[in-house]
């Protein structure tokens, strides 16, 4: 057999790069990362291209997951077309159903009833904690901290069941339709959501102390991936993502919708560990451990929502408007946001008089989020890509819609 060699293959071309690395070349590679990869949180394809073990370049390819749930809405009644919100962001169904809700409200001058304003707002803000736990939990698998995942999943749990009390089901709930939730709270609910409050919040603390302040995770994310407050707002990122890079920017506090008015809260965002007391030094504003960290304070308030929530919800009376699933759209359209567990969720919507709307668009903020990983992902380290990704926590059932 013939010897084969360089020279006997003219058509190969090698970009070598001598200028760095003196008389040691190196070779760029491109390498994909995914559509099934555990890392990308989903059916998304990052194509790397490196040279040894730094990445030059980050290019996101998405599609895997579209189901056409934009145009299936103009083909269905708003209350048919409540449990396609819920597999967009299928980790937040509840905060789906919310803002799609609001919307179709707003567009037909629907009123819900106080209790039933209540009812969603628990559900929602339960949802929010559930839906960072699986943030923290991921996370930390990310970066090869496998315990952190068992105690999230464990957490979680409890909130699940809560769901399943709620409404029979534990992942897609379909629960809040426009005119207010479907069902009323059952026996024993209040009390039960109550206890998981008292057990789960001296958690938050236990996991600060487990990842949040862990040695290698710090040095995993602290100053990796870091996005200036001017590059998020450019790229219309939201939610942690944005407020982790300083922007003090949350809707239920800026533009409050529903009754958030009616509650005390506290918007957490990034910190600068050389200036923050108790905060790691190497942690810089808009870094992936800031934006990591966001979540972790999020829930704490979170928590403080759903017991003022609790405290005032009427004992009794109606929650949901009669006739709303009957109701026609007006020949007008709206753009409608919410604050979801990822950022800025948005429907934008145009009635023709009849009762199926005759354009329905979805604003995802994972897909806005992930607009900003080319950028970020420039000139890091192969190991950054994975810390990266995972703390912008995308979930590509919204990103394909």
């Amino acid at each position: 057999m013939a010897e084969v060699t360089l020279e006997s293959q003219p058509d190969i071309h090698f970009d070598i790069r001598k200028e760095d690395f003196g008389d040691l070349a190196t070779e760029e590679m491109l390498v994909n990362m995914g559509p099934q990869h555990p890392a990308t949180h989903g059916v998304l394809r990052v194509v790397l291209r490196t040279d040894g073990e730094l990445v030059l370049e980050a290019k996101p390819y998405i599609g895997y997951l579209h189901r056409c749930a934009e145009k299936i809405g103009e083909n269905l009644q708003p209350y048919q077309w409540v449990p396609k919100t819920d597999r967009m962001d299928y980790l937040a169904a509840m905060n789906n159903n919310h803002t799609f809700s609001l919307a179709i409200e707003e567009l037909c001058g629907l009123e819900v009833p106080e209790r039933g304003k209540y009812l969603r707002i628990i559900a929602a803000e339960l949802n929010r904690i559930a839906s960072h736990l699986v943030s923290f939990g991921t996370y930390g698998l990310d970066m090869g901290a496998f315990t952190p995942f068992l105690y999230a999943f464990r957490e979680r749990e409890y909130i699940l069941d809560l769901f399943e009390a709620l409404c029979g089901a534990r992942l897609t709930y379909s629960y809040i339709f426009p005119g207010g939730p479907n069902q009323d709270l059952p026996d024993g609910f209040v009390e039960r959501c109550r206890e998981f409050l008292d057990y789960f919040e001296p958690k938050i603390d236990e996991y600060n102390a487990l990842l949040s302040f862990n040695h290698i995770f710090v040095k995993r994310t602290a100053n990796v991936g870091v996005i200036t407050a001017e590059e998020a707002i450019a790229y219309g990122l939201s939610g942690p993502c944005l407020r982790a890079s300083g922007p003090r920017w949350d809707l239920r506090r800026v533009r409050p919708y529903d009754i958030y008015d009616r509650f005390e809260f506290d918007v957490p965002v990034g910190l600068d560990g050389r200036s923050t007391d108790g905060i790691p030094d190497e942690a810089v504003i808009g870094d992936c451990w800031n934006r990591y960290f966001v979540r972790m304070l999020e829930m704490k308030q979170s928590v403080r929502i759903v017991r003022q929530a609790l405290d005032q919800m009427p004992a009794d009376g109606p929650f949901r408007t009669k006739g709303a699933n009957k109701v026609k759209l007006p020949a007008a359209s709206i753009y409608f946001e919410g604050e979801n567990p990822r950022g800025q969720l948005g429907f934008y919507i145009e009635g023709d008089g009849s009762q199926i709307p005759y354009r329905i668009k979805a604003r995802g903020p994972s897909f806005c989020n992930l607009s900003i990983l080319e950028r970020v992902c420039r000139n890091v380290l192969l190991a950054d890509v994975p810390a990266i990704i995972g703390s912008i926590d995308v979930v590509m059932g919204e990103v394909d819609r």
